[in-house]
């Protein structure tokens, strides 16, 4: 199949540290690749994959700046640039699959081709409170969708044509297991906002007794973000307790997350996947997780983590986490997260829609 793959410009693919969409749209391009098929990406024009690359702008847009100032999450110019140049060769194409937030502005392309397009979204759905893009899911809400969970599905609160719902998956071969972890602290990995629970996570860490090591982005963009970061979570480290490593990049979080005793993810929304808890698991490492969004279909309690309600749910569990086999958290990732699970599944999908469209 000769496929489009139209990722987000915020970072390049692969991402050098964060950068959980864009991960999925690059383990996703190169499992394609792998298997035959004639895969052009979309991306930054510092992104480096197999399949032919067309940028739409030359560089990564968080490292971009307009006027000086940092590119705002919301911007919609530079992503408009990036479907333009997508779907202006739609006939290039059996397939156009874009990798979006809840803006989706691909919509506004998509009855402009002939070509067959499938949009996966990586954002929760929005309400009617949003009211423009409320209008734009009502307007669109027929075009063809992938959620990447269950619960993602479930939280739609409009009739959108869902064609499947397929786990993210990532390649298995770059993170390493660890039988025994070589540390004993916990560890909390992702972007600094109140939603993932950071401050809870450190509450728990400290209850239990446990050193917790913290590592992620700060959105520059993001005020909330900011200070978030400044504000409620820089007053409270304390060396050998809770200390801050800054943005890892792959190697650094293979090390990180292998060698924890167990991974804090107490989340304070419906998030509807969680990618950092699939590759704690990978390295082996257990994940003690609120039950909030995605958590149930990723973890399996009381063999590869634990689901908790609470705070005080969580410290219980902290101390049982011994009593978790680490090969069995990663063969469950091999068994439900891979890249190659991925692949497959897309394929069915791509195949099922260029076919209906040719009747």
């Amino acid at each position: 199949m000769r496929i489009a793959q139209v990722a987000p410009l915020w970072f390049s693919l692969p991402p050098k540290k964060f950068g959980g969409t864009e991960l999925v749209a690059y383990n996703l391009s190169e499992g394609l690749v792998k298997r035959g098929h004639q895969v052009t990406v979309f991306a930054s024009g510092d992104s480096n994959v197999s399949g032919k690359l067309i940028s739409a702008w030359p560089k990564h847009l968080i490292k971009e700046k307009i006027n000086g100032k940092v590119v705002p999450w919301n911007n919609a110019h530079f992503p408009l640039l990036n479907l333009y140049e997508a779907f202006s060769r739609a006939d290039e194409f059996d397939i156009i699959h874009v990798h979006e937030n809840s803006s989706i502005l691909s919509g506004f392309f998509v009855d402009l081709v002939r070509t067959p397009v499938i949009t996966t979204l990586h954002d929760p759905f929005i309400g009617q409170k949003s009211k423009d893009k409320w209008a734009t899911f009502n307007k669109f809400k027929k075009h063809n969708y992938i959620s990447i969970s269950n619960t993602h599905r479930k939280s739609a609160s409009l009739k959108i044509n869902f064609v499947g719902t397929i786990y993210n998956g990532i390649d298995l071969e770059k993170y390493k297991f660890q039988e025994r972890p070589k540390g004993d602290y916990l560890v909390w990995l992702g972007r600094f906002y109140p939603s993932k629970g950071v401050s809870e996570a450190i509450k728990v860490a400290k209850k239990s007794g446990k050193k917790i090591i913290l590592a992620g982005m700060i959105a520059q963009n993001s005020p909330l973000s900011y200070n978030y970061f400044e504000q409620k979570i820089k007053p409270q480290f304390e060396k050998g307790k809770v200390e801050y490593v800054g943005e890892v990049n792959l190697s650094q979080k293979n090390k990180l997350l292998k060698n924890a005793f167990a991974f804090l993810n107490p989340i304070q929304w419906e998030e509807p996947f969680g990618l950092v808890m699939i590759e704690a698991m990978a390295c082996g490492t257990p994940v003690i997780a609120f039950n909030r969004g995605a958590v149930p279909e990723i973890i399996k309690h009381g063999k590869t983590g634990f689901i908790v309600k609470n705070e005080k749910e969580m410290i219980s569990a902290v101390k049982k986490v011994d009593k978790i086999k680490r090969q069995d958290c990663r063969k469950h990732i091999e068994k439900k997260f891979s890249t190659e699970k991925m692949v497959i599944e897309y394929e069915k999908i791509y195949k099922k829609l260029i076919e209906r469209k040719q009747l």
